[in-house]
């Protein structure tokens, strides 16, 4: 075991903060200024669907397949120094979308994207969570979800405008100067640390990669080839058989990149499944919200991002007291209740939508939307991170942001096929017809996982390490 560089309450535990919640806000930019820019990118490179849906899905997916490789290499390599290198990667591929002249070569960039974002977002949970004693990190990760919440105040109103004023190329641009900025002080703020000095676990990496790219593929191809296709059957039924190698892999190997003992805690193995479930809805109603604002009611893209704010603004407020909420009286009523919340909030606007609708009506659903997933986030991440020893934080926070990246890319290819089967860009009408049922899944999505944090224990597990748990 390497000898830890940090104890108790760290030194530079600000700094950790600070930077940590930089690149989530960098990171969270570029979704959600993505997501506000698709039809303006459909629009300009005269794409389908399923094309546009890659966009997201692509950097979804490369993100998810290898987060846990990325918290792995923080553990071993130092989490300062792979916190650095993943930046680096990822304004390097954010110029490449900048300059991308076709949609092959868009998506090209945002796999790679995804892949510097992999690096970056396991490492900045686990600076935080290392630098913060147990009874202070759930608000600590409030902290950094509330500061995320800037991006995601900023992300819809900057893509409009940026989409309106200039061009969809211009949104990428962004993350250049916030990226080398932070690079600059994570060089000269941050303390190195590490977790166990272990081998790579590379046939881990591939089996999780193919297994997740074979289930998500059948699932957006499904809705091109057919359901009963022989590519969507065979890659279904490829990803499942990689799925179930890489368990029996991690489960053999002395050093695995996902211990299966973290799956004895009942704390960990709920606040996964809820986790995913999450972010399966989040991704797929801000992927088809923010297009139903401009293709189903009219609006511009700056107009669209400027009443999507609501939303998104009640993370800045409700995570922080989230976390600590959570600290107090346990994670469970905190996720179960916002899970509900959420769940609430879609099905009001999957009831409401039709072309002609006014704003007001939802207003309200979109706080409704907004306060419930800005209450899981904070404590359902505090509840993995707290079920875990602190040398297995790098691993388990990298099981947690794979979780929720695996679980928006398959909400949004489960959220594209209602959609697909049901309804068309034709006109607002034929686009509401498949809208709404789309986000009443997501709706569905959410109770369930609602159903899978009633699993989490009664207390919080954020004070005590009992994988038993």
């Amino acid at each position: 075991m390497r000898p830890k560089t940090q104890d108790g309450p760290k030194r530079g535990g600000r700094w950790a903060l600070v930077l940590a919640s930089v690149a989530s806000l960098m990171i969270a930019l570029d979704l959600l200024v993505v997501a506000t820019a698709l039809s303006s990118i459909r629009s300009d490179l005269g794409v389908s669907s399923e094309d546009l849906q890659w966009t997201v899905t692509g950097y979804s997916l490369s993100f998810a397949a290898l987060l846990l490789s990325g918290g792995a290499l923080g553990d071993r390599f130092g989490r300062r120094r792979m916190f650095v290198v993943g930046l680096g990667v990822f304004v390097a591929s954010s110029t490449a979308c900048a300059l991308a002249g076709s949609i092959g070569a868009l998506i090209a960039a945002r796999v790679i994207q995804g892949i510097g974002a992999a690096l970056v977002i396991p490492v900045a949970l686990a600076l935080v969570s290392a630098t913060y004693p147990a009874d202070e990190r759930g608000k600590a990760i409030g902290i950094l979800e509330g500061v995320t919440g800037l991006a995601t105040i900023g992300g819809p109103v900057i893509g409009g405008a940026v989409a309106s004023g200039i061009a969809w190329q211009a949104i990428f641009w962004i993350n250049v100067p916030i990226g080398l900025a932070a690079m600059a002080l994570a060089l000269v703020r941050l303390e190195e640390s590490h977790g166990d000095d272990v081998a790579l676990d590379l046939l881990g990496v591939v089996l999780a990669s193919g297994g997740a790219l074979g289930i998500v593929w059948a699932l957006v191809r499904a809705n091109v080839v057919g359901w009963e296709s022989v590519e969507t059957v065979a890659t279904l039924v490829l990803g499942v058989a990689l799925v179930a190698a890489f368990v029996a892999w991690e489960l053999r190997t002395r050093a695995p990149m996902l211990p299966m003992r973290f799956f004895r805690s009942r704390t960990f193995s709920s606040a996964t499944v809820a986790s995913f479930l999450m972010f399966a809805t989040l991704y797929g109603a801000v992927y088809f919200i923010s297009q139903f604002m401009q293709v189903g009611l009219g609006y511009e893209p700056l107009e669209a991002g400027l009443l999507l704010v609501p939303w998104t603004a009640t993370l800045l407020v409700v995570a922080p007291a989230a976390g600590a909420l959570a600290d107090r009286i346990g994670e469970r009523p905190v996720v179960v209740a916002g899970l509900l919340i959420q769940a609430i909030g879609l099905a009001s606007i999957a009831l409401l939508a039709e072309p002609d609708l006014a704003y007001w009506p939802l207003l309200v659903a979109f706080v409704f939307t907004g306060v419930g997933a800005s209450a899981v986030i904070p404590a359902v991440q505090s509840a993995l991170i707290g079920s875990v020893d602190e040398a297995d934080v790098g691993k388990a926070s990298g099981a947690n942001n794979f979780s929720q990246e695996l679980g928006g890319a398959f909400g949004v290819a489960i959220l594209v096929a209602v959609f697909s089967a049901l309804g068309a860009y034709a006109s607002s009408d034929e686009f509401v017809e498949g809208f709404a049922p789309a986000i009443a899944t997501a709706a569905a999505i959410s109770l369930f996982g609602a159903a899978a944090a009633l699993g989490l224990p009664a207390r919080s597990a954020s004070r005590a390490q009992h994988p038993s748990r």
